[in-house]
C-alpha cells in the first residue's frame, strides 16, 4: 500500500494511506468503505505494537497498511469509538486474523459484533507499547462514543473524536437532550481541557485543530441538533 508522508489531514477513498511521525508514535490515517471512514493506525516507535482506532471496513485494505513481513506492527488492540455499525464493519475480521484484543464502552459494547475484550470507561488509559493514551466519553451521538487522547510529551496533544467531534461541528444527534449533552462534554472535556494546538482526528473526512473550531462553539450552540 502506499502510504504519504506529508501528513495534511486528508485522505481519499481507495487511495494512499497518510502518516504522521512523532517522537514515540506512529499515526496513520486510512480512508476504508462506502462511507468514507477513517481507521486509524496508532504505532509505538520503540516496541512496534500497533492498536487501531475503528476497524470501519476493507479488512484486505488494513491488513496491507499493517503489511506481511515480520517485521510488521503486531496489532494488539482495537478500540471501537462507537457503535454505529459503519465504525465496525472490518472489526470481526481484522481482531481474527492478528488476534488482536478488542474495546470499547460498556454502554455501546452489546451492538457491537464482537463481544469487547475489556471496556473503556471515561478516564481510563490504554497503552500502546509504550505510550499511554486518555479516554474521554462523549454522551450524545452515541450513549457510549469515546474519543482517545494522545498527551504527546513533545509536541501538542493528538485527538481521536469518532462521529463525536468534526471540522464544522459536533456528530449527528437524534434529539435536543443528546445535542445537549454532547455540546456539555465537547465545551467541558475537550475545549475546557485541552489546548488550541490540539489536533483532532474524525471519523469521517478531514482533520482540525481546536483552536480552529473553538470560535464556532456558540454558533454550534445557536443552530442546535
Amino acid at each position: 500500500m502506499d502510504v504519504s508522508e506529508d501528513y495534511t489531514g486528508h485522505v481519499d477513498p481507495g487511495g494512499a494511506a497518510a502518516r504522521r511521525v512523532l517522537d514515540a508514535l506512529t499515526i496513520t490515517k486510512i480512508s476504508v468503505g462506502p462511507m468514507d471512514n477513517n481507521a486509524y493506525l496508532l504505532v509505538c516507535r520503540s516496541s512496534g505494537e500497533a492498536l487501531l482506532i475503528d476497524a470501519a471496513n476493507d479488512p484486505e485494505r488494513i491488513g496491507d497498511l499493517l503489511g506481511f513481513d515480520p517485521q510488521r506492527p503486531r496489532l494488539r488492540t482495537i478500540v471501537t469509538t462507537h457503535q454505529h455499525a459503519d465504525h465496525w464493519q472490518a472489526l470481526g475480521a481484522v481482531a481474527g486474523a492478528h488476534g488482536s484484543n478488542t474495546a470499547a464502552h460498556p454502554l455501546d459494547a452489546p451492538v457491537l459484533p464482537v463481544p469487547p475484550d475489556f471496556l473503556l470507561e471515561h478516564g481510563d488509559t490504554i497503552n500502546v507499547g509504550e505510550v499511554e493514551l486518555s479516554i474521554i466519553h462523549l454522551r450524545g451521538h452515541t450513549p457510549g462514543s469515546i474519543a482517545v487522547l494522545y498527551r504527546d510529551p513533545t509536541g501538542h496533544p493528538h485527538l481521536f473524536t469518532g462521529d463525536s467531534l468534526f471540522p464544522g461541528g459536533p456528530g449527528r444527534t437524534t434529539s435536543p437532550d443528546n445535542f445537549s449533552s454532547l455540546m456539555n462534554d465537547l465545551e467541558d472535556r475537550i475545549f475546557g481541557e485541552l489546548p488550541d494546538d490540539t489536533w483532532f482526528y474524525p471519523g469521517h473526512g478531514d482533520d482540525s485543530t481546536l483552536g480552529e473550531e473553538r470560535p464556532k462553539l456558540g454558533e454550534w450552540r445557536e443552530r442546535g441538533w
